[in-house]
């Protein structure tokens, strides 16, 4: 069982940080400021599943000390915030983006 999941949680780990430094570097390069905030929502989103599958790896495949426990804890609590707060700046950008297409 511990073979399963470090196969399915380091992959996902290395795709949404990949994901976070793509879309980091995007948002800084923007122009626009509706595309900047867009790519940074989507740069929280990613950042915000890393940690919570960081905490996770720290969970599951280590032994329970009560300092990996707390970290893990502290990492899901984190990755939840920004995972949130991602998901909440991205519906804002895109309901901005919506009504200026509705504006004639």
């Amino acid at each position: 069982m511990d073979h399963f999941i470090q196969w399915l949680l380091f992959p996902l780990t290395v795709i949404t940080l990949t994901l976070s430094a793509l879309f980091s570097l995007r948002s800084r390069r923007a122009a626009d400021q509706r595309t900047k905030g867009i790519n940074s929502a989507r740069m929280n989103i990613s950042m915000g599943a890393m940690l919570i599958f960081l905490a996770l790896i720290q969970l599951f495949l280590s032994d329970q000390s009560t300092l990996r426990i707390v970290i893990g804890a502290l990492f899901i609590v984190i990755g939840v915030f920004n995972l949130f707060a991602g998901l909440r700046n991205l519906s804002m950008y895109r309901q901005l983006d919506h009504s200026e297409n509705r504006m004639p």
